[in-house]
């Protein structure tokens, strides 16, 4: 994939490994077997996390006097109450229609104590439905606003280059990240990620407000997400660009983050399918259940999502176990796509983290690349930089970020999460990041049409590479798709991390649905995906 000047494709990917498409198309389809059978029971649960998203999509915001997020608090009564199986918008729904109400109201007597869930009057089905109906709409018409005020904007800016520069603010006070938010974009970076307070995916509620304190990072809250969007609609208009913004939709709390996102206009959200049962032993079932809805949030909003296949290689070998990664992007597209999502919105993760002392490993990191972009031609890839083997030494650590963004413009990726040149040191001061996108433009620039002029020749090590990691990618898919991804994840196919498929966090927030269960957002986002309008325009 070559690109102009202003960031614009101008010719689509090449096949320049040579790669055997009845291989490609095994590997698709062998994914796809394995994301339907985990949708074949998918449908048959919810979670509390899923039912405070539909609270949060219907209105409710706010903490009770003890900090409590009022979400939280009605669902957690409904659960009580042995209410939840049906979904809290049946009972919450025939509350407004039998109170006359709103649903912030109505959560706000249950958290002062002065209205039971259990005591509320049955209204008939159909009255319950059509007050149901009517909040959803209301709930999706916001969404659809706020994704065309995005459509808007970026049609307003100029063109981005490409690739896309993102770059990482992690400070723990949203203030202060608003402050180098706006700094990065002056700087030249397209897109921003907030980096989420160390541990708060393991939190099975949303803080509430702004935070001015957090360990790694900081708390993602819808208030923090309105502060750092209006700090980079700022730099926006000084640059005449348009700035990306990223959070993370990932943990306990996974769709509940996306509709914040989607309310408040984020472009990106991290938003793996794995990630949270590998590197947080969250339950199994309940990360299943929790990404299908978060994704079908994000489609409907126009996010790209981001998914972590990256995470793998810092805890598995680069090179012995890359393969991995593609057969975990393989799977992580065909959940994306049965959530709704377009080929366009599915930001699959890849990395640059062969140890640099390997032979020829410059080669390696191509061949991944070049693969990774021809297996996924409409999507818009993110490539992440090297961690795992860079130390203190910030001269070789500026050296192995710029062959990286070497690989990146050779191969036509969309999404470059920048390396810091005192990465394994502390948390990026400006001028670190300002350094990174220098870095970044100087190679972007002037070697912005190395794809076109070099091949690969046959029989080469990066054609050799390529399709060894395919056809170690289509093995292990064929195993998973006859022991199961349940069963795989507990053998440790990913990452080299075993999880039990019963055990880990948040197992207690998995109901088994009623018959009678009834969640109308499923349907409106679903139906918007299958006319084609799901995706971004």
């Amino acid at each position: 994939m070559a690109y102009s000047n202003d960031g614009r494709t101008v010719r689509s990917v090449e096949n320049k490994l040579n790669l055997d498409h009845a291989k490609v198309k095994l590997a698709r389809d062998t994914a796809g077997r394995i994301a339907d059978r985990l949708h074949s029971w998918i449908g048959d649960y919810t979670t509390t996390t899923t039912e405070r998203a539909a609270a949060r999509l219907l209105g409710i915001d706010g903490v009770d006097k003890g900090g409590i997020p009022l979400a939280n608090v009605l669902v957690d009564r409904l659960f009580e109450a042995g209410k939840l199986n049906r979904g809290l918008v049946p009972w919450l729904a025939g509350a407004v229609s039998a109170l006359g109400e709103s649903p912030q109201e109505i959560a706000g007597k249950v958290a002062e104590g002065q209205l039971d869930v259990s005591t509320v009057p049955e209204v008939p089905a159909e009255k319950w439905r059509e007050t149901a109906d009517l909040l959803a709409d209301e709930a999706a018409a916001k969404i659809r606003a706020t994704r065309q005020k995005r459509e808007e904007k970026k049609k307003q800016a100029s063109p981005p280059g490409k690739p896309l520069l993102y770059v990482i603010v992690a400070t723990g006070n949203v203030y202060e990240d608003a402050v180098q938010a706006k700094a990065a974009a002056v700087q030249g970076a397209d897109i921003v990620a907030v980096i989420r307070h160390t541990g708060q995916s393991l939190l099975d509620y949303v803080p509430y407000g702004p935070t001015a304190e957090g360990f790694g990072g900081t708390y993602a809250t819808q208030e923090n997400f309105r502060i750092v969007r209006k700090a980079l609609d700022e730099a926006g208009e000084e640059t005449g660009r348009y700035i990306q913004l990223v959070n993370y939709a990932s943990g306990l709390c996974m769709p509940e983050i996306s509709v914040m996102g989607a309310f408040e206009r984020l472009d990106m959200m991290l938003n793996d399918a794995m990630y949270g049962i590998l590197f947080r032993d969250i339950n199994m079932k309940r990360t299943f259940i929790d990404q299908h809805f978060s994704r079908m949030i994000n489609a409907y909003a126009g996010i790209i999502i981001n998914t972590g296949e990256d995470n793998y290689l810092t805890t598995a070998d680069a090179f012995e176990q890359g393969h991995t990664v593609l057969a975990s992007q393989f799977i992580n597209e065909q959940l994306a796509l049965r959530s709704g999502l377009r080929e366009e919105q599915i930001g699959l993760g890849h990395a640059f983290e062969i140890d640099p002392a390997r032979e020829d490993g410059l080669l390696l990191e191509i061949a991944q690349a070049q693969l990774c972009r021809e297996l996924f031609p409409r999507s818009p890839l993110k490539y992440m930089p090297p961690t795992k083997h860079v130390t203190g030494d910030i001269f070789r650590t500026y050296l192995v970020n710029g062959m990286f963004n070497l690989v990146s413009i050779l191969t036509g990726q969309e999404i470059q999460l920048l390396g810091m040149l005192t990465e394994a040191i502390h948390t990026p001061f400006i001028s670190d990041r300002y350094l990174s996108i220098a870095n970044g433009k100087y190679i972007f620039n002037n070697a912005r049409s190395l794809g076109d002029e070099l091949f690969f020749k046959d029989n080469g090590r990066i054609r050799a590479r390529a399709e060894k990691l395919l056809d170690d990618a289509c093995s292990m898919l064929r195993e998973i798709e006859k022991i199961g991804l349940e069963d795989a994840m507990e053998k440790g196919f990913f990452a080299d991390i075993k999880r039990s498929s019963e055990g880990g966090k948040g197992s207690d927030g998995v109901i088994e649905r009623h018959e009678q269960y009834y969640n109308p957002f499923m349907e409106i986002f679903m139906n918007n995906a299958e006319a084609g309008k799901g995706g971004l325009s």
